[in-house]
This record gives C-alpha cells, structure tokens and sequence, in this order.
C-alpha cells in the first residue's frame, strides 16, 4: 500500500503525538543510504532512524561503540537526501552525549546543522538529564531511548531483556517519566517486557516506539537489513522478516557471474 499524494505531507513531531492522540500506530524502519531511504519513504513509512547499528550492519562492527560522530553525519546526509516525507532521525553515537552538557549540544548542533535531519535520538535516562535539558532548550527535538541500551553494552555484559526486575522496570518507569518533563518529543523503548512497555505507554502522553517491546507500544521499529532479509545471522525473538533478499541477491549475482563467464553478457542488444 502506497502513500496518497494527498496523504504525503511531511511528518513531524507534532503530528507523531496526534497520531498517538487518535490511536494511530507508527511506523519506524531504519536506513543508512539514500537509495533505501527513497524506497522506504515513498513506501510510506513514518520515521526513519538513522541507527547507530550502521555500525554494524554497514560497518561490520561487533558492537555499536565504534562508529563516529562523522560516520553517522555521513550516513544521515545520505538519508536526508532520500527523504521526502518521513521524519528523519539521527542517533548520537557512543560518547557523543555523556555528562557533559555544552559538549553534548555543540554534538547536537553538528548532527543538525550538517545533516538537515529533523530530530536525535539519544540513549540514557536520568544520568544525562542536564545533557537532553539542554539540547531540548537549543530547539533540537530529542527522542530517548530506554530499556535495552546496547552502547551500554559493555556495562551489562548481555543483551538480555531489560526491565525484569522490580527496581529496574521501577527506574525505567521514572526515566520515562523524568524525558517526557524534560520535553522529549517521544521514546524508544528496547527489548522490555510487553506488559512493562504498554504500562509506560498508557502513563505518558509522548509516542513510544518499540523493538522487542510488544504491540502495546505506539509504534514499531526494526532495521531494515533484519526485516529485509538480508542476513542470516541475526534471529532474534522479535525480529519478523518480510523478505528474503539475502538469497534473491545470492542467486541474482551467481546469475550475473555466470553470464560473464559463458559470454552471455553483454549480448548484441546490450552493445553499442
């Protein structure tokens, strides 16, 4: 199904809190390139997230620590580029926004200035509340991101589900509770459980958008590589693939070797 013309007004962050006002889920897909970014956008997806997991599925990193504040304004130009209606988000990669609230902003600043993406994303809770405030009050529309914070990973030793215990679902509660006051236009809320995250979702009155956290959520997000099909190695729970593009690809370019092989391209039509 196609967006309508009509229907193809650039989304912003007011129009994500009226769509949960009216109770209409969002879509959120990721993206690292132009050429996907275009696809998906007249597809007539609602968010892009320029994910820090470029840092993996672009990359080849093991974890999202290593990718850069440049090698995320790269991938987010790209994006932008591609985008016509879907409201673009850049994440702040590892380090970027971490206690340091004037180091945070001019961070910010560059991610919007250099990008022209509509919003951040930005991984904590409490401990980095002077950081969001800040950046908030510099006119940039912050999403947090709650739950499972992979660039946290090396602190939790697993990429488990979050929230299970009474005191860490009782804290992640209060850092949803504490973003919305500080003015975040939503939250994403990572591998929690379902009851926790449509708890959290009923308590505030911003959009949260789930991965691994149920259909309670106000949206859904997923990386497009996992959704596409493209890799084989990565099945977690959540994850539902709606195509198979690793082996189209695989078969199409065994094809195209091949035809390159027994001379049967170019033929005569395909010559000047």
């Amino acid at each position: 199904m196609s967006v309508h013309k009509e229907d193809r007004k650039k989304i912003t962050t007011l129009q994500l809190k009226k769509m949960k006002q009216q109770g209409e889920k969002i879509s959120v897909l990721t993206a690292y390139d132009y050429t996907t970014a275009k696809i998906i956008d007249e597809a007539g997806i609602d968010v892009i997230i320029v994910g820090d997991s470029a840092s993996n599925t672009m990359i080849g990193n093991p974890t999202t620590l290593s990718i850069t504040l440049d090698q995320m304004i790269y991938y987010t130009k790209a994006v932008v580029n591609g985008t016509k209606r879907a409201l673009v988000i850049a994440d702040m990669p590892f380090g970027t926004v971490s206690g340091n609230p004037l180091k945070s902003l001019d961070a910010a600043i560059r991610m919007i200035q250099e990008t022209g993406a509509d919003a951040i994303k930005i991984e904590g809770g409490a401990e980095i509340m002077e950081d969001v405030k800040k950046i908030i009050d510099a006119g940039i529309p912050v999403m947090a991101h709650l739950g499972l914070m992979p660039q946290s990973i090396n602190k939790y030793g697993t990429y488990a589900v979050r929230g299970k215990e009474e005191s860490e679902a009782k804290k992640l509660i209060e850092d949803c509770q504490l973003m919305e006051e500080l003015g975040v236009f939503g939250i994403l809320l990572e591998k929690i459980p379902a009851d926790l995250a449509a708890q959290i979702s009923q308590q505030i009155s911003i959009p949260t958008i789930g991965i691994g956290a149920g259909v309670g959520t106000d949206g859904q997000v997923l990386v497009i590589q996992d959704v596409m099909g493209m890799n084989k190695d990565f099945s977690p729970k959540f994850l539902r693939r709606y195509a198979d593009l690793y082996t189209i690809m695989t078969e199409a370019a065994q094809h195209y070797i091949d035809d390159v092989k027994t001379m049967n391209f170019p033929n005569k039509t395909e010559s000047y």
